[in-house]
């Protein structure tokens, strides 16, 4: 069956699908139904809720699928266990060991939330999920951010090619710290995956990730650019591994990475002050290390480091900062309009004045707002400006998203 699900349900639309509410749902073809309906629309996150109609998050913001009716307890249940089963098995489970519902319902029990990973079918084509299963007051629910089936090329994402050509450049750098910060949904991911996949083309590296969960995947494959549609190995190592899979936590992730003699490490995201520091120090000690923080911004992205510090340690953060903090990238998704239209703001620690203001902050803006006008380097506001002089995005918006 084809679904179509007009922009706006007609309320006697919507007392239908309410009243097929109980109607069984297909596990196998509901994230296909959603993908056909909302086709052209650029599905980013699905909710599904007890008790609730579906919501999808599009590039026209959030919208109710009515179409597909209240899902009831069974039904988020079934589609839980259904995604939960479509994990990768591990290495050494036991064939004749409990079942993956039992599993997943031990997990929920124990942690109230399970993040996971999953591959399932669309159309008959792989889409790969990154899953939360979680508990609210209304009962089980799922959030399940849908990732691209391939990587977005670097020179692809939107970036100001300021902004590309350097990371072109700083990643062949032997050390550093890298960031790609934004709130949830910005894009993130996406970003590292292709400045990742750039490496993995182009460059002989080793690259480890530490992920939770797993999102993208890298080929050990690549095209011959000499001889298109030939396959060819790739120049890079790339080796991944899931929190809670591979490795026990981030830290012990990170503890461990340096015997498997990485150039390049991925941390998924910097959440405590062990990570950060351990991120520091492994740049200091000839590693290039990428990861995220949930801010906006460069002077908001480094007060977040230093809020993982005492007072009297933030000194000596600034000064190894200096040193090795490499980029920070800060994006974020502007929706709600005609499409999804990237923001950014750039930092790039590549001369003495950067290098200065970043040692000598004080919790004032000044010495990194000085920092940003450095040429090479990209302002919030200067890039919202650039959007709304090309049109790219209106006045209500642009007002909206001013860096405070």
């Amino acid at each position: 069956m084809r679904f179509q699900v007009p922009l706006a349900t007609p309320r006697s639309s919507l007392i239908t699908a309410i009243t097929r509410s109980l109607m069984p749902v297909s596990i196998s073809n509901i994230f296909g139904e959603l993908a056909e309906a909302y086709a052209g629309c650029e599905i980013s996150d699905v909710q599904i809720r007890t008790g609730q109609l579906i919501c999808v998050h599009t590039n026209r913001g959030l919208e109710i699928a009515s179409t597909f009716g209240i899902q009831d307890a069974e039904a988020v249940r079934a589609i839980a266990e259904s995604l939960y089963q479509q994990q990768a098995v591990e290495l050494w489970e036991d064939p004749e060991g409990a079942s993956s519902h039992t599993k997943m319902w031990d997990a929920l029990r124990t942690k109230r939330a399970i993040d996971l990973s999953c591959d399932t079918g669309a159309l008959g084509a792989p889409v790969r999920m990154r899953v939360q299963i979680h508990l609210s007051e209304q009962g089980m629910g799922l959030t399940c951010r849908w990732l691209r089936g391939s990587i977005t090329q670097l020179e692809s994402l939107g970036l100001e090619p300021l902004i590309t050509d350097s990371l072109h450049e700083l990643m062949q750098r032997r050390f550093g710290l890298g960031l790609v910060t934004g709130p949830t949904g910005s894009g993130k991911s996406t970003t590292l995956a292709a400045i990742l996949d750039w490496v993995r083309r182009n460059m002989r590296k080793h690259i480890v990730t530490i992920e939770d969960p797993i999102e993208y995947r890298y080929s050990a494959t690549m095209e011959d650019p000499n001889q298109p549609g030939l396959q060819i190995p790739s120049p890079s190592l790339v080796t991944q591994q899931e929190v809670g899979r591979h490795t026990l936590s981030y830290q012990s992730g990170l503890k461990e990475v340096l015997r498997k003699t990485p150039n390049i490490i991925l941390i998924g995201e910097i959440r405590d002050r062990v990570t950060m520091e351990t991120c520091i120090e492994a740049a200091q000690t000839g590693h290039f290390v990428l990861s995220t923080l949930h801010t906006r911004g460069a002077v908001k992205t480094i007060d977040r480091i230093l809020e993982f510090f005492p007072k009297e340690q933030q000194s000596g953060i600034l000064q190894r900062l200096g040193e090795t903090l490499t980029f920070v990238l800060s994006q974020g998704l502007l929706t709600g309009f005609s499409g999804r239209v990237l923001v950014t703001e750039y930092l790039q620690n590549t001369s003495d004045p950067v290098a200065a203001g970043i040692r000598s902050y004080d919790g004032a803006a000044t010495s990194l707002t000085d920092a940003l006008r450095v040429k090479g380097n990209l302002r919030w506001d200067q890039s919202l400006k650039q959007l709304y002089r090309s049109g790219l995005i209106p006045e209500d918006v642009f007002n909206a998203n001013v860096m405070a």
